[in-house]
């Protein structure tokens, strides 16, 4: 593959050979690892009830590939942190081993989870073990009848479960993602801002995405950042953040005075692009150089073809050189990505 060509106003004609930059100026240190498309969960913005066709096994990279990446990525693309995420890794049998390997790299990169905590009572321990060092579990109800409904399964306690068992283990901060839904769990959000307040966690709301499986979203049925801030408003006083946000996807508010904090993540009315510092690498080793692009970029064929670590960087250098300016929702010509959040990689 040649390298990219400057647009104009670009920051230059190649992507050279230092880290993940594009021509945008901006260097990906952020590595999300989807790590299985499968999950235990339903959740009606990212997958129908009766679930999307798995990946077979063959196409998903082995431990050992993703393992291998992951290095290639931290050693010599300058990464820093690396979250691994699905569908649900939990259900990754080698979960474990893979953390253990990203925790002896040099330099030693953040490593993070993103789950639905399923399990987690029972994988916590170990996960810390070998190095894990935070976790952002995904919860949008504290009903067990609306988590029914919005997940469609009734594992509620299961998952309340695994957070316990996270703070049990040490794994801190502990953050909370929720996604409101309009007319299912909107009216939630002050009791979920008590309940993370109440236990020390970090609650971070999420603007709902064009990511479905079925590709219903609708922007002017989205729960917006604004109504989120304005619902919380009601029962809390919120204060901006005085602290720098960086490439962070939160704005953050100090809650009724700090040092407690409550994040919301505006992907939609509200974007970050111009900061956005992720590189993402799906189960089935196919480079995203963003959430929401249309096109991908070969990363297993390339590994096991026999090519050198050499080649695999260069290659994953000239798929982020490529990355567009921005998302693009709000363009009439926005197109939502063909695979859902569960086979990108949260």
């Amino acid at each position: 593959m040649s390298a990219p060509t400057s647009t104009p106003g670009g920051a230059a004609d190649a992507p050279g050979p230092a880290g993940l930059r594009d021509r945008h100026g901006r260097t990906a240190t952020d590595l999300r690892v989807s790590l299985t498309d499968r999950c235990n969960l339903r959740c009606t913005y990212c997958m129908p009830e009766a679930g999307l066709p798995w990946l077979p096994k063959p196409e998903l990279l082995t431990d050992d590939e993703v393992s291998r990446l992951v290095r290639i990525a931290v050693r010599d693309l300058g990464v820093r942190e690396v979250r691994f995420t699905g569908g649900e890794p939990l259900l990754r049998p080698g979960l474990v081993d893979i953390v253990a390997a990203a925790a002896v790299l040099a330099p030693r990169p953040e490593i993070s989870l993103t789950t639905n905590a399923i399990g987690l009572e029972r994988l916590a321990g170990p996960l810390v073990e070998a190095g894990l060092d935070r976790v952002n579990v995904s919860l949008d109800t504290l009903d067990p009848g609306t988590f029914k409904d919005l997940a469609k399964r009734d594992r509620l306690e299961a998952t309340l479960r695994g957070i316990d068992g996270a703070a049990a283990a040490g794994l801190a901060p502990v953050k909370i993602n929720t996604v409101l839904m309009r007319g299912v769990n909107d009216g939630e959000a002050p009791a979920l801002l008590r309940f993370a307040l109440s236990h020390g966690y970090q609650l971070r709301f999420i603007e709902q995405m064009p990511l479905d499986a079925a590709g219903v979203w609708r922007r002017d049925e989205m729960v917006t950042a604004a109504e989120i801030l304005e619902a919380l408003k009601a029962e809390f006083d919120l204060q901006p953040d005085p602290a720098h946000r960086g490439s962070a996807p939160a704005e953050t508010w100090l809650v009724n005075g700090g040092p407690a904090k409550v994040g919301v993540i505006g992907s939609v009315t509200r974007p970050f692009c111009g900061d956005c510092d992720r590189t993402r690498l799906t189960a089935d080793g196919q480079v995203r150089n963003c959430l929401f692009a249309r096109g991908e970029t070969d990363l297993r064929g390339l590994a096991r073809s026999g090519a050198s670590d050499a080649a695999i960087a260069e290659r994953w250098r000239e798929a982020m050189w490529g990355k567009l300016p921005g998302h693009g929702i709000d363009d009439p010509s926005f197109l939502q990505p063909a695979r859902p959040m569960s086979a990108i990689g949260g």
